[in-house]
């Protein structure tokens, strides 16, 4: 069993549709303002470890949009819940470069074994508009060849996702040593 500290429903049925045999523990946890995903997952572990005994995962990612010099990266939480996709969407209103990339960074401990790190990325394109009623967060305008993630079904998406990707090599890692 695999305690998956997050809030986010959608994380987490992504999550267990990958791996099956993982809980979701409702923790909190301080999302510190960092340069880096890899810098907020560690943080946000050496908490979590203090809380939950056992194998345990958080995950972190963000939405990077190279017109906009990577914003809202490891602000996209905060920056979705303030502006939403119509505010990145009026900021991208006259750019012409689209080019996207959610990144993923999923921390891993358990009893014995130091924290590893899990890295998935995928790239896109933002739209001009919201498309699709699936999935959550910016998965309305972010699109992959021709396709929103909010108009894929959840088998699709973690098919091609950053989170699956790196769940997936979590998997594998997993794997590897039994």
């Amino acid at each position: 069993m695999i305690y998956f500290v997050t809030g986010n429903k959608g994380k987490f049925q992504e999550a267990k549709d990958i791996l099956g045999d993982v809980e979701q523990k409702n923790l909190g946890y301080t999302e510190i303002q960092a340069e880096s995903l890899e810098e907020v997952t560690v943080f946000g572990m050496k908490e979590v470890v203090v809380k939950q005994d056992g194998a345990v995962m958080i995950e972190d990612a963000g939405l990077f949009i190279e017109a906009l010099n990577g914003f809202p990266g490891v602000y996209s939480a905060y920056v979705f819940d303030t502006i939403g996709n119509e505010g990145i969407l009026k900021l991208m209103r006259d750019v012409d470069n689209r080019r996207a990339v959610f990144r993923s960074v999923l921390g891993y401990v358990e009893q014995g074994v130091e924290l590893q790190l899990f890295k998935g990325e995928l790239w896109g394109e933002i739209t001009t508009r919201p498309r699709g009623t699936g999935g959550f967060g910016y998965d309305p305008i972010f699109e992959v060849e021709g396709k929103t993630i909010a108009e894929m079904s959840l088998e699709e998406k973690n098919q091609i996702s950053h989170r699956a990707a790196s769940i997936h090599a979590l998997e594998r890692w997993l794997s590897a040593r039994k």
